[in-house]
């Protein structure tokens, strides 16, 4: 295909999918084209500087090489005419410094490529190390909230613990001093019951 300059700047590649920058084989593949088109222009500035010196010495001038056409016979001029001066021809343009600019262009315009690729991984490595340092603060944050939560209720569950072994000594203390004082009640009474059988028992005889 006719390359132009403008298909070279306009030129978008694809991203890769597991690696960054652009695929390798597709920039090797529009450098050859590149190359193939300015081998092609090469050709065409030296075939157009070959017609261009035969048409300043008055020599024929070929039919260019990609021209597959049959020429046209052209009549033979009389003798008697005198013949023409040559016509000075316009210089044509040296192309080659035109193609040796494509391929800077190209190569340019591919190094632009792969900085644009370094830098956007290195933007994504640097965004993921944020992000990563992020999660753990968070993590840890988290973590010691919850360790405060806990040691506050294991706090208060300590202190119910401690209360109810209060409330069960307490309760055990009373319930002794409570059946102590029984026991001694029962044996009030049955010394008192003793006492009276006895006596009765002494004024019968």
């Amino acid at each position: 295909m006719a390359l132009t300059p403008e298909d070279v700047v306009n030129k978008q590649f694809q991203q890769t999918k597991f690696r960054e920058g652009y695929d390798q084989d597709e920039v090797d593949d529009f450098l050859d084209e590149v190359v193939v088109e300015l081998r092609r222009l090469i050709q065409e500035n030296q075939d157009l500087q070959e017609r261009l010196s035969q048409a300043e010495s008055g020599a024929p001038v070929s039919a260019p090489a990609e021209s597959t056409s049959t020429p046209e016979p052209v009549a033979a001029a009389p003798v008697a005419e005198p013949v023409p001066a040559p016509v000075q021809a316009t210089p044509v343009p040296d192309e080659s410094e035109s193609s040796n600019s494509l391929l800077v262009l190209a190569r340019r315009l591919h190094d632009e490529h792969v900085r644009e690729g370094a830098e956007k991984r290195d933007q994504l490595i640097a965004e993921g190390n944020a992000t990563a340092a992020r999660v753990v603060a968070e993590a840890e944050a988290k973590q010691q909230e919850e360790l405060q939560k806990l040691n506050e209720q294991r706090s208060v569950l300590e202190r119910e613990i401690e209360e109810l072994r209060t409330f069960e000594r307490e309760y055990r203390e009373q319930l002794r001093s409570y059946i102590e004082g029984q026991l001694r009640d029962l044996d009030s009474g049955a010394a008192a019951s003793t006492g009276g059988i006895a006596a009765t028992v002494g004024d019968n005889h």
